[in-house]
């Protein structure tokens, strides 16, 4: 199925922010993969966290680049160096970071004028609204990425229809119309385009929603048997134009690939999995709240007793940054790592996530359902214990939990917006922790079967990116077509 065309080459255009960019690379890869020629471009900050896996990569024969433009981090008021979303000493320089977005639309611009050949699409991330001006001076397709399944992007599209959202209370509970099951949601689980926070972001969520339907199509990064009835639906709003071809991550083989994604490791990957070794199959809890995730202390001292009081094995992933020096002074005071030395392991920053969830010793993943993470659980066959926090993560908990059937919520109940991190009706208690943690990891009828179809999942999900796979064909189709389309334009 592989389509090869001295014509065909592909630029990507990512979203400065790691759940946003690792896995546009991951696509380059997977489109080199088949035949055509890639290029990314990024900041200088990503192309030094990336560039050792683009250089595997093309030591491996792969047609992939990555370009360099310089973020406008001063001129929109960001610290030197501030060229990503988890880079941000405080969430209130936000509204300066969507001004250096939008500052980086005439820089790029000239790059991609200049470039030969010319682009035969850009695939940009939803996020970057100034790509639809761009790709429409420049008489270029524009492809769409978001980080979002087909069930959120449904949801999405579904909600600002109905204008539902307008006639109900905060807390109110609803069932979002038109969707194949009946989801419910309260408007404090919404993602902040609908759901304002604190921060104020200027028209940005505006530009982004005016422009997220300007395009040719749109690439999913998903599967189809993950989630088919939301896939066709999804495709009826945009026309058929619509190519799962996910999971991108699993595009690669290469050990130091999974390891180095997105950051280097914190520590040393073969003492996490030597620690691993150590365990029984299926009897660890591996717990990471995403990168943008920053915690108060009282919500860690809960996840944390939580999880020793559940009496499991664990790998607790602390985030540096922002809150960690008080957190990091509640762990020595209280001793909580002394104490569960030999059954609970702590890592600092950035972990190799898909090489823990692939280990054997893994049972169960305490996600915050970013989807980066979501579907590297469900493609590692690992049930999950749903921490859902903001964005689109509390749809994707419906996913997992209600859609699947393959994991059980701690009893989050509202969006935690940046800067609010501290509000008590958002805070989960560590009795629900332990219970969620508990009913994953029992061994009775319950959690054998959502072992079971956990596992069954995981094989679905490798078999889609194999050759003859659906995302594998759907990958090749896509290219086809817009290669046939840049074709017609000569």
């Amino acid at each position: 199925m592989a389509f090869k065309s001295e014509h065909t080459n592909f630029v990507l255009i990512p979203f400065m922010a790691p759940g946003h960019i690792i896995p546009m690379i991951d696509m380059a890869k997977s489109l080199a993969k088949h035949g055509v020629s890639v290029k990314t471009i990024v900041t200088p900050l990503d192309a030094k966290r990336f560039g050792s896996v683009i250089e595997r990569a093309v030591r491996s024969g792969l047609s992939i680049q990555l370009l360099q433009f310089p973020f406008p981090c001063e001129e929109a008021g960001l610290p030197p160096g501030c060229e990503s979303g988890d880079c941000m000493p405080s969430y209130e320089l936000l509204p300066n970071f969507a001004r250096a977005i939008n500052l980086s639309q005439e820089p790029v611009e000239r790059m991609l004028k200049e470039l030969k050949p010319r682009p035969s699409c850009i695939i940009c991330d939803r996020h970057l609204a100034w790509t639809a001006d761009t790709c429409n001076k420049l008489d270029v397709p524009r492809i769409v990425f978001d980080g979002m399944n087909c069930l959120a992007q449904l949801v999405m599209h579904n909600l600002y229809k109905s204008n539902i959202c307008e006639s109900i209370f905060p807390m109110e509970p609803f069932i979002v119309p038109g969707l194949p099951d009946a989801l419910e949601f309260t408007k404090l689980q919404l993602p902040d385009s609908l759901n304002p926070g604190p921060i104020d972001y200027g028209d940005f969520h505006e530009q982004v929603r005016k422009t997220e339907s300007i395009g040719y199509g749109v690439v999913i990064n998903t599967f189809e048997e993950l989630e088919q009835r939301y896939v066709d639906e999804f495709r009826k709003v945009k026309g058929g134009k619509v190519w799962c071809i996910g999971p991108l991550f699993l595009c690669s083989d290469d050990k130091l690939d999974k390891t180095e994604r997105g950051n280097q490791a914190s520590m040393d990957s073969d003492r996490c999995l030597k620690w691993l070794d150590g365990m029984k199959p299926d009897s660890v809890v591996y717990a990471c709240l995403g990168s943008l995730s920053r915690m108060s202390l009282g919500q860690f001292i809960e996840l944390a007793l939580g999880l020793e009081a559940s009496g499991h094995p664990f790998i607790l992933v602390v985030k540096t940054g922002e809150n960690s020096s008080e957190i990091e002074n509640w762990i020595l005071e209280d001793g909580f790592e002394e104490r569960m030395k030999g059954r609970g392991l702590l890592l600092r920053g950035w972990a190799p996530q898909v090489l823990i969830l692939s280990h054997p010793s893994v049972g169960g993943f305490l996600t915050h359902c970013g989807w980066n993470s979501t579907l590297e659980g469900i493609s590692a066959g690992v049930p999950m214990i749903t921490f859902p926090m903001f964005g689109e993560q509390f749809f994707n908990e419906k996913l997992v939990v209600q859609v699947l059937g393959i994991g059980m919520g701690v009893g989050a109940r509202i969006v935690t917006h940046m800067g609010e991190e501290e509000k008590p009706e958002a805070r989960v208690t560590r009795d629900g922790i332990m219970t969620a943690v508990e009913r994953v990891m029992d061994t009775g009828r319950g959690g054998n079967e959502r072992r079971k179809r956990a596992k069954e999942l995981g094989e679905m999900a490798k078999s889609s990116v194999r050759v003859g796979g659906s995302s594998y064909i759907n990958t090749a189709m896509f290219i086809q077509e817009i290669a046939e389309l840049s074709q017609s334009k000569q």
